[in-house]
C-alpha cells in the first residue's frame, strides 16, 4: 500500500444523542485495497460511525475527507454519488421483485418509455460474474437463500459504481459456507481495487480476513491495529475491557425427567411439503440440547411447532407430562415455556414499545400488571426496572423505546423476560446472533443457571461452536428429521457437518 492519501479519513466525529454520547471524537483511515475492520461490543458506536459515513446521520462534530478532500454526506444519495455503498445489517429487499428488479430499483434504464429489463439483466449476469457472486437475475427474492439475498444486496451497490464498500455484520445470519464464500468474494473486491470497512464482532473473521483493526468501547477509539501482529484474546480485552473466557464454564449435568418429548412430529411448509417429516427428541430436566444444522432444515418450523405458531398434522407434543399438541401460543407459554426467538425484531420484541411494555408482552394481562382490563403502568415500570439491572440491559430509562436500543441490549432485554417467567422449558434459538463476546459469554451463562437449576433448555443454532460448547448432547437435524444424536465430547466439526449434509448418521433415525 503506497502513502497516497487515504480513500476515506473520519477525523475527530463526535455525535451524541438524547443521554448518550454514541460516538466521542473519533478518527479512522480507509486505505485503497484494504479490508478495515471495526470491532467492538453491541452499542459500541460502530453502525452509528458507518451511518454518518453513509449519509443517514450527521456528525454533530468532526469532519469527512474522501483522497485528500473535505466532503459533505448528508445524504445517502451524496454518499453513493461519491462511490460509498452499505451492506446492512437487515436486508432492503423487495421480497416478491426479482434479482435484477431489486438492483435496478430507482435507477431503472429506460428504452424509450418503458423499463429496458433485458439489457439490465444482462448487466446484472456481467456483474455476477465478474466478482464470482453465482446470482440468478432472474430469480425472484423470496425463493433465494439468506447467503444469495445478501449476494443482491452487494450488486445493488457495485451496480451503483460503489468503490468503498460498508459491510454491517455480514455473517450474522450465514451458514459456515456461505461465511467462506462471502470471505472469497470480498477478496475478490479488494482485487479489483475497491476498499471495505467490515463491522463485526466475530473475532475469527477479523484474523482471517482484515489488514486492519480499529476497535471502539463504548463510543471512543481504543485502539488501531495491524491485523497479523494481534490475536483474538488481546482484541476481546480491548473490545470489552477485561478478560474473556472463550470457554464456556459449566459443571457436569444432574439430570432429570423428561421435560419435552416430540413424537413422530409431521407439519407441512408453505408448498405442501413435509418440513417436520417423523421427527422424535426428549430434552430432559437439567440438560442443554444443541440442534445442529445447515439452515432451513425445519429449526424454525420445529420452534413453531413447539410453541403453538404452526399446525402439526401428526404426532405429539408434551410438556412436563401434559400434552400440548396444537394448543394456542398462550396456552403453550402457559404450561411452562419460554422462547428466546431467532429474529429478535420480527417475534421478540415490539420495537415502538417502551423497554417497561416489552417486558411484560406476554403477562401483561396478569396481576400485577392490570387490574379489571386496566394497565397498571406503575408496576409494569417497576417490574422492567428491576429486569434491566438484574440483565444489565444498557438503556437510558424503561420508557425508552426497543428501537433505540443496540442489538445486544435487545437480546437481554428479551432474556430477561423470558427468563423471569422461571419456565420448565427455555426455548433458545439463535439466541447470539449478531452479539459480541462480552454479550454471548453473558447469554451463555444465562443458559447454564437455567440448566444448573434444573431446567430443559432446547439450543438452536447455525454456530457450530456454540453447539460444541454449551449442549450436553447434540441433535442433528436433516429435512425435518433427527438424522443423529451425539455428545459433543465424542464428535468434532467434520463428523457432525457430514450429519448436517445428510450424509451420515449416529444414534438418531435413519436417513432416506
Amino acid at each position: 500500500m503506497s502513502a497516497e492519501a487515504p480513500v476515506v479519513e473520519l477525523k475527530q466525529i463526535t455525535k451524541r444523542f438524547p443521554g448518550v454520547v454514541a460516538n466521542d471524537s473519533i478518527s479512522l483511515t480507509l486505505r485503497k485495497g484494504e479490508i478495515h475492520a471495526l470491532l467492538g461490543e453491541n452499542g459500541a458506536g460502530k453502525s452509528t460511525l458507518m451511518n454518518i459515513l453513509f449519509g443517514l446521520y450527521q456528525p454533530d462534530e468532526g469532519s469527512i475527507e474522501m483522497n485528500g478532500q473535505p466532503v459533505t454526506i448528508d445524504n445517502p444519495n451524496k454518499a453513493i454519488k461519491l462511490g460509498i455503498g452499505m451492506v446492512h445489517q437487515h436486508f432492503k429487499l423487495v421480497q416478491p421483485f426479482t434479482v435484477t428488479e431489486n438492483i435496478i430499483l430507482g435507477m431503472e434504464p429506460k428504452k424509450g418509455l418503458n423499463i429496458d429489463y433485458k439489457s439490465a439483466s444482462a448487466q446484472v449476469a456481467k456483474l455476477s460474474e465478474q466478482y464470482g457472486l453465482q446470482v440468478d437475475p432472474n430469480s425472484k427474492i423470496h425463493d433465494i437463500s439468506v447467503g444469495m439475498q445478501q449476494r443482491v444486496e452487494i450488486m445493488k451497490i457495485l451496480f451503483r459504481g460503489a468503490d468503498i464498500l460498508i459491510f454491517d455484520e455480514p455473517t450474522a445470519v450465514l451458514t459456515p459456507q456461505e461465511i467462506e464464500e462471502l470471505m472469497v468474494i470480498m477478496r475478490r473486491l479488494v482485487a479489483e481495487g475497491k476498499s471495505i470497512i467490515l463491522i463485526t464482532h466475530k473475532l475469527k473473521e477479523i484474523m482471517e480476513i482484515s489488514d486492519r483493526v480499529t476497535i471502539i468501547r463504548r463510543g471512543k477509539v481504543i485502539d488501531t491495529v495491524v491485523t497479523n501482529q494481534t490475536n483474538p484474546q488481546e482484541l476481546a480485552e480491548k473490545m470489552v475491557g477485561r478478560g474473556v473466557s472463550f470457554k464456556v464454564d459449566k459443571q457436569e449435568p444432574q439430570i432429570g425427567q423428561p421435560v419435552l418429548k416430540l413424537s413422530d412430529l409431521k407439519a407441512k411448509g408453505k408448498h405442501g411439503l413435509h418440513v417436520l417429516d417423523g421427527l422424535n427428541l426428549e430434552v430432559r430436566a437439567g440438560e442443554i440440547v444443541g440442534i445442529a444444522g445447515v439452515d432451513g432444515n425445519g429449526q424454525t418450523e420445529l420452534i413453531e411447532a413447539i410453541t403453538g405458531l404452526r399446525k402439526i398434522e401428526s404426532g405429539s407434543i408434551h410438556l412436563s407430562g401434559k400434552e400440548i399438541t396444537n394448543l394456542p401460543a398462550r396456552k403453550v407459554i402457559e404450561s411452562g415455556l419460554s422462547h428466546i426467538p431467532e429474529d429478535r425484531h420480527k417475534h421478540g420484541l415490539v420495537l415502538d414499545f417502551s423497554v417497561s411494555e416489552n417486558m411484560v408482552l406476554e403477562t401483561y394481562y396478569q396481576a400485577p400488571y392490570s387490574k379489571g382490563g386496566l394497565l397498571n403502568q406503575r408496576a409494569i415500570d417497576e417490574h422492567a426496572k428491576q429486569l434491566v439491572e438484574a440483565f444489565d440491559v444498557r438503556t437510558p430509562s424503561v420508557e425508552t423505546k426497543a428501537r433505540s436500543l443496540s442489538g445486544g441490549n435487545q437480546q437481554k432485554a428479551i432474556i430477561a423476560r423470558e427468563i423471569d417467567k422461571n419456565p420448565d422449558l427455555l426455548i433458545a434459538a439463535q439466541p447470539t446472533r449478531g452479539l459480541d463476546v462480552g454479550a454471548i459469554e453473558f447469554v451463555h451463562k444465562q443458559l447454564i443457571a437455567q440448566r444448573d437449576q434444573g431446567k430443559a433448555v432446547l439450543l438452536i443454532s447455525f454456530e457450530l461452536d456454540e453447539i460444541m460448547n454449551v449442549s450436553d448432547r447434540i441433535a442433528v437435524i436433516y429435512e425435518g428429521r433427527i438424522v443423529g444424536e451425539v455428545l459433543p465430547q465424542e464428535t468434532n466439526d467434520q463428523e457432525l457437518g457430514l450429519m448436517m449434509a445428510g450424509s451420515l448418521e449416529r444414534g438418531g433415525q435413519s436417513v432416506g
